[in-house]
This record gives structure tokens, sequence and C-alpha cells, in this order.
């Protein structure tokens, strides 16, 4: 969830079309890929150097692609344990004929 300081920012014609061309990038290097566990799809564009009040205006964090990273939800969650654990989130993967296929939790 964004904080309210950049729920502005994360609605913006430039935000959403830097996270669309970020993600044709790593779609065109891997094919989407998270680029943390590097097993399944990304998920969510992940800002390395989390935004502040204080750097949003920079556009080099705010929306330089050696900023950002595409992560899928359980990696995403495990750099940002503060938003809640990754346990308990459901885990999956795609069979040959391309179902999808629900991992039992990890103890």
């Amino acid at each position: 969830m964004a904080k309210e300081f950049a729920k502005a920012f994360y609605n913006s014609k430039r935000w959403k079309d830097c996270r669309r061309a970020y993600i044709a990038k790593r779609i065109a290097i891997d094919g989407g890929m998270c680029e943390t566990c590097h097993e399944v799809p990304g998920y969510i564009v992940h800002h390395k150097i989390e935004l502040t009040p204080d750097n949003i205006n920079d556009l080099d964090i705010a929306l330089g692609f050696n900023n950002l990273k595409y992560d899928c939800h359980i990696c995403h969650q495990k750099e940002n344990v503060k938003d809640g654990p990754a346990d308990g989130l459901v885990k999956y993967e795609f069979d040959s004929e391309g179902e999808m296929v629900v991992l039992p939790p990890e103890k």
C-alpha cells in the first residue's frame, strides 16, 4: 500500500509508463522472472531505495531503471518485512501444460 505522500506519484502517467517500460525490459531479458529468486514471474516493480518525501522528486530514484527491481510477491514481502511477514502467502508454479499448481507451505 502506497504511503499517503506517494499516492499521487503512483497514480501518475509518468510512473505507469515507467513501470510498463521496466516490465517490458525485464520480459525481453528473461521473460519477466523475479529478479530476486529467478524462479517465478515478477509481480511488482519495487524501488531499491525506498521513496521518501525527500527523494520522491529525484528522477534517478523515483523513475530510474537502476533503482527498480521486478520481484515476485513473496520476495517483495521478504524485503519489506515491515509490511508483514511473507509466511502464509500462497506460493505457486506452473505445470507442463501451463496450469497453475499451488505449492504447500514451507516449514
